[in-house]
């Protein structure tokens, strides 16, 4: 039976930097990666977003824009990453889960992380070409 994973990740950038959080306890643990996680049963994709960027950094957005989609068919498992900007957004991140992130930075657009998490790479590489669907 075929199962598909739904990743929603929020693009954050505030004076041309992006906020990443290092991953912990996880796959990718050590890699930077947005915030987000799994879409659950019966949520709608925006609520989605407003829970995880809560959940993990404590921070609430006016709104999520629709940014990008990317299929990530793979033999150990499939995702649809789907990416929503976050506009609005006030205050500084807070670590509130830190069994599963390290500590979360502001990064310079153009000049992140080599080490970024490869389910978030494509949405971040999208982001910044102004384009809105990879597979």
């Amino acid at each position: 039976m075929l199962q598909i994973n739904i990743g929603i990740n929020i693009i954050i950038v505030r004076d041309n930097k992006l906020l990443l959080g290092k991953r912990k306890g996880a796959f990718g643990a050590g890699d930077w990666g947005l915030p987000g996680g799994h879409l659950e049963q019966n949520e709608k994709l925006q609520d989605a977003a407003a829970r995880e960027l809560f959940e993990e950094t404590g921070m609430k957005a006016d709104k999520f824009i629709f940014e990008n989609l990317v299929n990530q068919p793979r033999i150990e498992n499939h995702y649809m990453q789907i990416g929503f900007i976050a506009e609005g957004v006030k205050g500084e991140p807070q670590l509130l889960e830190p069994d599963r992130c390290e500590e979360w930075r502001w990064f310079d657009l153009e000049n992140l992380p080599e080490n970024v998490f490869r389910s978030h790479r494509d949405q971040i590489n999208l982001f910044k070409k102004r384009e809105n669907f990879t597979e």
